[in-house]
């Protein structure tokens, strides 16, 4: 396939990713008051417990066109998200083209579990964000007005929202590598220290407010998908090496020094030069 035949490839791809976002945005748009009351419900929650312990919190709209733009961030949001498996579908049946036939069946099976381990993260996100808006709330002093500006919920809960819906699609990227090619389960398993590490340095970045309730609530989910991904890699380098003996999944692994082959050396080339073989 030529590079003018990838980039027609590549136009078809977005424009339908794209249909797909605007039939999604125009259907978020007519159900704009459920699903705003559906992004506002972890607030009220904590609305609720704020006045009973007698502060104000209230959230506003700041400017003249605050209400329309609300709108239509919600309506896009609600766009992409409805339309995920097909702007994913879209992404992979670029992809596919250059991978064998093995590879691309894998691709989809990937592109399938996607989605709803993506929705998931989100859904954990949405059940922390009151614990962490009660935590963040709680610091405003007596007497004083809390006053909120929806768009910058809106973009503190999206927010909150891909972290951790992020979170949940790192394990399949490693599933993903060792499916590849790229990395064995035994040296993912190797490195078990900076995964567990990582993962609660992943979590401190995606909970704003930092307390170990809302650390935990994401590190111990991610750690689990891990471990999960790892036992997965494992048993796909036995099936690699029951099916094909020779192959060595550990030719990645820094531990292990690449052969040198022996050179065969005739003892008539040992002879030293002389100026006598010079024509």
């Amino acid at each position: 396939m030529t590079l003018i035949e990838h980039l027609r490839e590549l136009r078809t791809r977005l424009f339908r990713a794209a249909l797909a976002i605007t039939a999604g945005a125009i259907l978020g748009w007519a159900f704009y008051g459920p699903l705003f009351d559906l992004i506002r419900h972890p607030f009220d929650r904590v609305l609720a417990e704020a006045e009973a312990n007698g502060q104000q919190v209230t959230l506003a709209l700041t400017g003249v066109t605050d209400a329309f733009t609300l709108r239509l961030k919600v309506s896009l949001i609600a766009g992409v998200v409805l339309s995920s498996p097909v702007w994913l579908f879209q992404l992979w049946r670029f992809i596919a083209p250059g991978l064998r036939g093995t590879e691309r069946r894998w691709a989809y099976g990937f592109t399938a579990a996607a989605t709803p381990l993506f929705l998931a993260g989100c859904t954990m996100g949405y059940l922390v964000l009151p614990k962490m808006l009660e935590v963040l709330l709680g610091f405003t002093p007596a007497n004083v007005a809390n006053i909120i500006s929806i768009d910058y919920y809106l973009s503190f809960a999206l927010q909150l929202l891909l972290f951790f819906g992020i979170g949940f699609l790192l394990p399949m990227t490693f599933v993903m590598l060792n499916f590849a090619g790229i990395l064995s389960g035994r040296k993912l398993l190797s490195w078990w220290r900076f995964l567990i590490f990582g993962a609660f340095v992943f979590a401190a970045v995606a909970t704003p407010s930092g307390d170990p309730i809302s650390m935990a609530l994401l590190a111990v989910p991610l750690l689990s998908l891990v471990a999960i991904a790892v036992i997965i890699t494992l048993l796909n380098d036995r099936r690699r090496r029951r099916k094909n003996p020779e192959s060595d999944f550990g030719q990645w692994d820094d531990e292990q020094v690449s052969p040198i082959e022996e050179a065969v050396v005739d003892p008539g080339d040992l002879r030293p030069s002389s100026l006598d073989d010079v024509p």
